[in-house]
């Protein structure tokens, strides 16, 4: 019933990413909750919150898909260091806005769209170091680790945030987060370098390797179904900027209620990443996705009308329980699908729909709610990714019966050794084996 952990046990390369990236991630979900919690502050308006979403969004469109290109173009370890630095800085300017009083939502929007713009780049590069590091054959069980690092973050950063904005105000979740960066740079400092494939030479522009990728993407009705899908999920039933005026309503608006909003879909969450053990050697991977993408849904349609906090916080939690499994599988549906030559612009597309989708999800939410109420915005949102699910479903049988298969570059892959250290980390990497 539990999640395979031999990855952490036979990879120390993956074993140092994944502790350090649990460190880093608390304090961007921190960082999360005091962004939204300071922008309702200022304006007490749902649509500003959601505004938040454009704000994020812009940027994630323009710059995802070419930071992807980079990605497969560039070493993605010397491209993820440099990405964190900037990361850091807009953290610690956040701090700086927050400890001189500054109530400038422009600036609020302007500080998002710079931590949007250069996690489009990270993030696709980031994700491209699972299938590096792990075997085909482990990374199901690698995933559901990644995911583990999600729920954690899920639950203890805004538990976290809602216990330091009480106390120290949004400030001091700005600052814990811009400390934080260093777990991000203890875990991609112990990964081998990571060179571009030569099929990716000076000889072709970043615009022609960019189209390249979304055309694979549309001929493969696996990767376009896991998006779509997950996409679905996310604009319709993600709706984080009604969680404020919610609380509000109904739980006066202690802002320790509404970190616990956030922290039971990770709760959730997290009971089904340590038990995945069984559902991560499932088979019907495409199926498993538009079942838990209908779960969330309804999930999200209880907590519309939920009358009492436990029935909230229980409709939250059965929402990130069914996430964990739509996350899992998309992303090894996305690794098993993608051969290595395009992974970082895959991922990408992966990472543009994933985020991009919930935050524009999150305006629509949020004009909705302005309105109406955000209880109807809420209960609409779940039913329309109920009967999206089923829409997708049958217009796309290749993904609804989509089977687990390994990508073309994996088939005569050989396995990863379990120490990468020293020569043998160096003699990999000069055989392409790390970057495949």
């Amino acid at each position: 019933m539990l999640t395979d952990i031999t990855p952490l046990r036979e990879i120390p390369a993956f074993r140092r990413l994944w502790l350090g990236s649990m460190l880093s991630s608390v304090g961007s979900a921190m960082t999360m909750f005091a962004v939204t919690l300071q922008v309702y502050d200022m304006t007490h308006s749902t649509a500003a919150v959601g505004a938040l979403g454009v704000a994020t969004f812009v940027p994630m469109l323009v710059i995802a898909l070419p930071g992807g290109t980079l990605a497969d173009r560039f070493d993605k370890r010397k491209l993820v260091l440099v990405i964190t630095v900037c990361q850091t800085a807009v953290s610690a300017l956040l701090f700086a806005q927050a400890a001189l009083g500054l109530s400038w939502l422009w600036l609020m929007y302007v500080l998002e769209a710079a931590s949007s713009a250069v996690s489009a780049i990270n993030a696709p590069a980031r994700r491209t170091f699972i299938p590096a590091l792990v075997p085909a054959e482990r990374r199901a069980a690698a995933m559901a680790l990644n995911r583990i690092v999600f729920q954690v973050m899920m639950m203890a950063g805004p538990a976290l945030a809602g216990v330091v904005a009480a106390g120290f105000g949004v400030k001091g979740c700005y600052l814990i987060d811009t400390v934080s960066f260093a777990g991000s740079f203890y875990g991609v400092s112990g990964i081998p370098a990571m060179p571009a494939p030569k099929t990716h030479g000076p000889g072709r522009s970043n615009l022609a390797l960019t189209v390249e990728g979304l055309s694979f993407i549309r001929r493969s009705q696996a990767l376009l179904g896991a998006f779509l899908t997950d996409a679905n999920a996310t604009f319709f039933a993600l709706p984080v900027s009604l969680f404020p005026a919610i609380n509000a309503q109904r739980f006066g608006g202690d802002p320790r209620t509404l970190g616990l909003f956030t922290a039971a879909i990770g709760v959730g969450g997290m009971v089904t990443a340590v038990l995945s053990g069984p559902v991560t050697r499932a088979s019907r991977h495409g199926l498993v996705m538009l079942t838990t993408v209908a779960v969330w849904g309804a999930a999200f349609a209880v907590f519309a009308v939920a009358p009492s906090l436990w029935l909230t916080l229980l409709a939250l939690g059965v929402a990130g329980a069914a996430d964990t499994f739509t996350v899992v599988f998309r992303g090894v549906i996305v690794q098993a699908a993608t051969p290595e030559e395009f992974r970082g612009r895959v991922n990408a597309a992966d990472y543009l729909v994933g985020a991009g989708a919930g935050q524009i999800g999150s305006l629509e939410s949020g004009v909705v709610g302005s309105l109406t109420t955000p209880e109807i915005s809420a209960l609409a949102g779940g039913v329309a990714t109920i009967l999206g699910t089923i829409a997708l479903g049958a217009a796309l049988p290749g993904f609804r019966r989509y089977r687990d298969q390994p990508a073309e570059a994996d088939r005569d892959r050989p396995p990863v050794g379990v120490s990468l250290r020293g020569h043998e980390a160096r003699d990999l990497a000069a055989f392409g084996i790390l970057s495949s």
